[in-house]
Formats: structure tokens, sequence, C-alpha cells
């Protein structure tokens, strides 16, 4: 049997001409007649019921109707049926159903259609179908019906297969269509057959079909495709807008999703929480805290919006203002388990792990369950605080209390903190019992605490199998390199260098972001391209100076081991980090938080550094990797040398 890929090859043929009709035993076509001539009084009574939203009296009168042989029109059994859904009267509904049918009586299919709509609606696909297959006549809302259905239901194939099949029988899709079956799309080979089929139909220019095309180009990270679609609108309205601003922030282009935001503002348009959502993702990808802080004051016209809110607040602990992200926190009315989990993982990443789980105690106390991602962030602050006996409790209690299996990430935070703890033997053991295969991450983890407890055969081991899973991970050829060269197996060293090489494998440059006066002035090592450059390397060096004078020492652990003394001190002096701190130093109010982002792991003298610095001009000083965010203040950071 073809594919449906295959099958939607043909869609331009099907758009054209009719093929055989889809197969199914149709109802009986004849009409039923009532037995009895119709009672007025009966009648307008179920009419009054229906529109009243009498569930109980309607039911009762449509049974007498039955006995009667009695019916109303479809657009009273549509009321009631509307009853049914809003009560979730699910067996109310199924004796709906029945009653159209009974007596020989034949529905209009405008009347089965909203049968089909209705099971749909309660989640049951088995019976929608059933009903379906039985009509002796399908229009265009009948197929999109059930397509929407499988597509919602996540069963890509079935709603693909259902496309197929209308088009065979001869009933022309229409935007509804389009929008539904597109969301059942997860490969770009369908996604153009059906842009192609869009075309030749005169639906391109559609403002849902545009939309929902953007939306799953932008799903299937072929943002190029998105964009053109975009482009190619003459005339836009805002759910387009959303689409394509949606579109660039969830694939991570925070500068161009807020671009078009701009752009859409001056197009006339007004955000609504759609909107807002989306530019605070993007936001939240760029750290951009000042421009979130602007987003903020939008997001108040929506105060009680739960999904902008919880957006408000991931942006804010992932800029590391935990501050802001504490007001917005008890500021909200409604919190669910996303809004909990939220505020847990930020306080953890933030190094407040001893308040995220307290935070943990008050969600339980309030009656919200804890998921997947809430047992993550738990874990995650028992980690990156060393307490090994609660993060073991709940790692050991969350299938027992909650109902939840460990994932990957569970079993990554245990290996971390079993690791970091210096328990590397068992770190191992808890690999060696996963449920699932041990990913790159698992072996990074193990690596990292081999690295930081001196283990060489097991960090070798561990190293090595992390390139077998990611043969492009530099960080683990340089660290594996430095490994070799503390134990002067040079030959080791040039093997790895070697392979280096053939694979063109290079040390991604470390690179730093700051934001002044709503500007991101992004850094790399030995940096020469910033315009303030030559005064930035000037104020370092004389910083670097002071430092030294009260016990600063160069940590050379952190650069590649073949460089000789003094070329290697300069190679930490230029870091990225320490010319971001040092250019915040020079633009920013003494007052004001300096806050970084960086693209790789903070390293441990860039870390001494940061204290000794924050301790000195007396700043905070917030510096947010991949792994965790850095407050520095009076000489400490919030991660306890822990990371």
């Amino acid at each position: 049997m073809r594919t449906v890929s295959a099958k939607l090859k043909h869609i331009g043929t099907s758009l054209s001409s009719s093929s055989r009709p889809y197969s199914l035993t149709p109802l009986a076509s004849s009409h039923g007649k009532p037995r009895n001539p119709p009672s007025p009084t009966l009648l307008n009574e179920f009419v009054n019921f229906c529109y009243q939203r009498d569930l109980p009296k309607a039911m009762n009168a449509m049974a007498a109707m039955e006995r009667h042989g009695i019916y109303a029109d479809s657009i009273t059994y549509s009321e009631l049926i509307k009853c049914c859904l809003a009560r979730n009267a699910v067996e109310q509904g199924k004796l709906v159903h029945k009653h159209v049918f009974s007596n020989g009586y034949q529905p209009k299919t405008f009347l089965i259609n909203i049968l089909i709509s209705m099971y749909v609606k309660f989640k049951l696909l088995d019976e929608a179908q059933a009903l379906f297959d039985q009509m002796p006549e399908r229009n265009v809302v009948s197929w999109t019906t059930m397509i929407s259905a499988y597509a919602n239901a996540k069963l890509s194939d079935k709603a693909l297969e259902f496309f197929v099949l209308m088009l065979r029988e001869g009933v022309l899709p229409n935007m509804f269509t389009f929008s539904s079956v597109l969301r059942a799309c997860n490969g770009l080979f369908n996604v153009r057959q059906l842009h192609c089929g869009m075309i030749k139909l005169g639906l391109e220019s559609d403002v849902f079909v545009r939309s929902a095309l953007i939306d799953v180009y932008s799903k299937l990270d072929e943002l190029k495709g998105a964009i053109c679609v975009f482009n190619e609108m003459e005339t836009k309205d805002l759910v387009v807008w959303n689409s394509i601003i949606g579109g660039l922030a969830q694939n991570n282009d925070g500068d161009e999703a807020l671009d078009q935001f701009k752009r859409m503002k001056r197009a006339g348009f007004t955000a609504d929480q759609a909107t807002l959502t989306s530019v605070l993702r993007a936001c939240t990808g760029l750290a951009l805290l000042e421009v979130g802080r602007q987003v903020h004051v939008h997001v108040l016209k929506f105060d009680v919006d739960l999904i902008l809110n919880n957006a408000l607040l991931d942006m804010y602990c992932k800029s590391g203002s935990l501050e802001d992200a504490k007001s917005v926190f008890e500021r909200m009315v409604h919190k669910d388990v996303i809004s909990w989990s939220t505020m847990i993982a930020g306080l953890a990443q933030n190094g407040f792990s001893q308040e995220a789980l307290k935070l943990f105690d008050l969600m339980k106390a309030s009656g919200i369950k804890p998921n997947y991602i809430t047992i993550l962030g738990v874990l995650f602050a028992c980690s990156h605080a060393g307490l090994v006996d609660d993060g073991l409790y709940y790692f050991r209690s969350m299938k027992r209390l909650y109902g939840i299996d460990p994932g990957r990430e569970h079993y990554g935070c245990i290996i971390d903190l079993l690791g970091r703890a210096g328990k590397v033997d068992e770190a191992v053991r808890l690999v060696q019992e996963m449920e699932c295969e041990p990913d790159a991450v698992t072996w990074r983890t193990l690596l990292g605490a081999c690295r930081v407890h001196h283990n060489v055969d097991l960090a070798i081991y561990a190293g090595k199998q992390v390139l077998k899973l990611d043969p492009e991970d530099a960080g683990t050829y340089v660290l594996l390199s430095n490994i070799y060269a503390n134990c002067q197996r040079w030959e080791d060293v040039s093997e790895i260098r070697r392979q280096m090489r053939e694979k063109g494998i290079t040390k991604e440059p470390g690179c730093s972001w700051i934001e002044v006066n709503k500007q991101i002035h992004a850094f790399i090592v030995g940096d020469t391209a910033h315009p303030k450059i030559n005064e930035i390397n000037r104020r370092l060096n004389q910083l670097i100076h002071k430092l030294m004078g009260i016990g600063y020492v160069p940590d050379t652990n952190f650069v590649l081991q073949d460089l000789e003394g003094e070329q290697r001190d300069d190679s930490l002096w230029y870091h990225s980090e320490k010319l971001a701190i040092v250019f915040g130093l020079m633009s920013l109010s003494s007052g004001s938080v300096i806050r970084i982002r960086k693209n790789l792991r903070i390293c441990g003298d860039c870390h001494t550094f940061a204290k000794l610095v924050a301790k000195m001009e007396c700043r905070v000083i917030v510096i947010r990797d991949p792994i965790r965010y850095h407050h520095f203040q009076n000489g400490v950071c919030s991660c306890g040398d822990y990371w």
C-alpha cells in the first residue's frame, strides 16, 4: 500500500478529477414520515426548552416527541447539542443522535455534521467516524471535521489519509480543510504538495491558509518558507502577524521576531495576548530585560491572562531578574502547574536552591500536583546546591508519590549531583541502571564530574562515549586533550588534535552579550571589532593588575595546555565575559546591575574574576551561561562556587 506521502503526490490530479467514491455503507436515504400529525404544543415546548438551555426538560420533551413521531428542525437540534456540549452531557448527546435517526427519520447532512462535531468535541473519535461512515452524502464540512479531529488528536497519518480520500470522492477542500490538514504535516514534502494544491484552487491568498502555512513551515524549522509566504501577502491581519512573530520566536530568531513586532505596530495593529506571548519569548531567548520590561507595560492590559503571565514570569527568571519574577508570581491571581514550575526552576537556576525547595513545599500545600518539569526543577535545585540526600529522596520517590517516571533529564540531574559530591562510582552505577540509553548529555555530565575529581581513566572513557554519540562536540575534544596533557600523554594529545583537524572541528569561540541603552553589545575572546575595544582593554589591564595586588592569580587550567605560560595568561585576560564586564562598568551607572549572557559555560578563572570585581567595585554582576545563572555580589556567587 502506498504511503500517504506518495498519495499526496497526486493532489493536483485529484483536485481536477474525481475517482472512485469513499466505499462505505451509507444510511438508508429514504425519509420517514411521522406517524401522527405534529403537536404544535409539544414541539413548541421542545423548541423553547432547547433555546433556554433547559436540558432535562428538553430531553423529556424529545422523548415524548419520539413516541409521537414528531421531529423538530435541524437548527433546534443543533441548539440542544450545544447544550449537551456545554454540560459535557455525553449520554444525552448520544440520545439526541439516536432520536434523530428513530422511526426511519433521515436527518439532513447539516445535522449529521453537527453530531459528528459533537462526538469529536467529546473526544469520541470512533463514534464520530462510525457516523461519518454511514452518511449517504458527505460535503466539505463533513470531511474537514474529521480531518481536523485527527489532526488535533495527533493522528497525522489518519488526517492525511482522509484528505486523500476526500479528493478521490470529488469533494474540493476549502480554506478550513487546508488549515486543518496542514497541522497534520510532519514533513516538508507533504507541506509543499499541499501548498501547490492551495495555489491551484486559488486559496493561497486566504488569511487562514497563509497563517497555517506560516505556522507549519515554522514548526518544521523552515523559516525561509514561512517568511516567503508572509512577504507575498499584500494585506496582512493580526492573525498573520502573530503567526510570523511566533514562528520566529519559536525558532530562536528573536532579533527578527522583535523587528517584525515593530513593523506590525508601525502598520497600525495593536498587540494581543498571542503577540505579547511571542514577543516575551523572543526577549527571553535574547535575555533582553529592558525590552521585556517595556512589553510588561502592555501585558498589564491583560493582567488576568494566565498564559501571558507565565511567559512574563519565564522571561524575568531567564533574564536573571528574580525580584521582578517574584513580584509577578506573587501578584498572579491564578497559578497553574506551569507557574509554579517556572518559578521553582527559575530560583534553582539562579542559585537560590533553598528558596526553590521551600516554594515546592508551598506548591504541594496549595493542592497543585507536580509534573515532569516541576520535579526536574527540584532535582536541579538539589544538584546545584549539593543536597545529595534531598535529591536522592525526590528522585527515588517521584514515581511513588506523583506517578512520574524518571526521564533522561532527571537521571542527568542526579548523575550531576553525585558527580559534584565526589560520588563518581555511584554516578557510574546510576548510568548503568538507566532504563533509557544514556545520551551525549549524560556522558558529558559524567565527564565533567571526572574532570573535577581527577578520575582520569573514567574521564577518558566518558569522553569517548560522548564523541561516539556527538562526534562534532569540540568542547569534549579540547577537554580530552587537556586531560591527556595533564598526564603528559603527548601522543594522545597529538591524536586528538589530528582528529579535530581532519574533521574540521574548531572550538566554538566564547561570546558574551550585554544590553546597554536597549542595544546589544557582543564580545568574543580577544575581540578587536568593538568601537571602544582599546579603551576596554586598557581598563581591563588596569583592573587585572589591581586584582593581582589583592591576590588574584589567573587559573590556566581553563585554556589549552600546550600554550606557553604567559600566552596562557594572556588568553585568559581577554575572555569575552571579562570584556563585557569591563564595558558594563564603563557604560552603566554605579547602581545598575551588570547583566551578561554567554554562549559557553563560564570558566573557573572568569568566575573568580567576577567575584573579585563585584566586591572591589561594589557592583552586582549577573552572568547567564548555558548551564545556570551566577549572581555575583560582595565577593560571593549565588552558586556557592558549585557549578
